[in-house]
C-alpha cells in the first residue's frame, strides 16, 4: 500500500515562512492529483491546496497568493512552500489524493505564534 509521509513542520513567527514535503512510498503513477490538507484544533480537516497531474494548481482563498503547492513525479514528493504565514494557519498538515482515498499519513505540525 502507498504510505505518505509528511515532514517540514515546526513554529515559525507570524510573516515567516516554512516548506513542507510529502514523501509517498511506492509509485503514485504520475496520475493522481495530489492535495495539502489541514485540520486546525476544533475544526474539520480541510483541503488548502490541489495540483494536479499535469501541474495544474488550486487553492482555498484562506490561503491563496501565500502558499505554494508543486510536485516532482519522479520522485514521488508534493511539497507546499508556505509564506506570510498567519497564526490562523496553525494546523496539522497532510497530504494526500484528492479526493483523499490514500491512507492518511501522520502529519506534520505547523504552529505559526509569536
Amino acid at each position: 500500500q502507498v504510505q505518505l509521509v509528511e515532514s517540514g513542520g515546526g513554529l515559525v513567527q507570524p510573516g515567516g515562512s516554512l516548506s513542507l514535503s510529502c514523501a509517498a512510498s511506492g509509485s503514485i503513477f504520475s496520475i493522481y492529483a495530489m492535495g495539502w490538507y489541514r485540520q486546525a484544533p476544533g475544526k474539520q480537516r480541510e483541503l488548502v491546496a490541489v495540483i494536479t497531474s499535469g501541474g495544474s494548481t488550486n487553492y482555498a482563498d484562506s490561503v491563496k497568493g501565500r502558499f505554494t503547492i508543486s510536485r516532482d513525479n519522479a520522485k514521488n514528493t508534493v511539497d507546499l512552500q508556505m509564506n506570510s504565514l498567519k497564526p490562523e494557519d496553525t494546523a496539522v498538515y497532510y497530504c494526500n489524493a484528492r479526493p483523499a482515498y490514500l491512507m492518511w499519513g501522520q502529519g506534520t505540525q505547523v504552529t505559526v505564534s509569536s
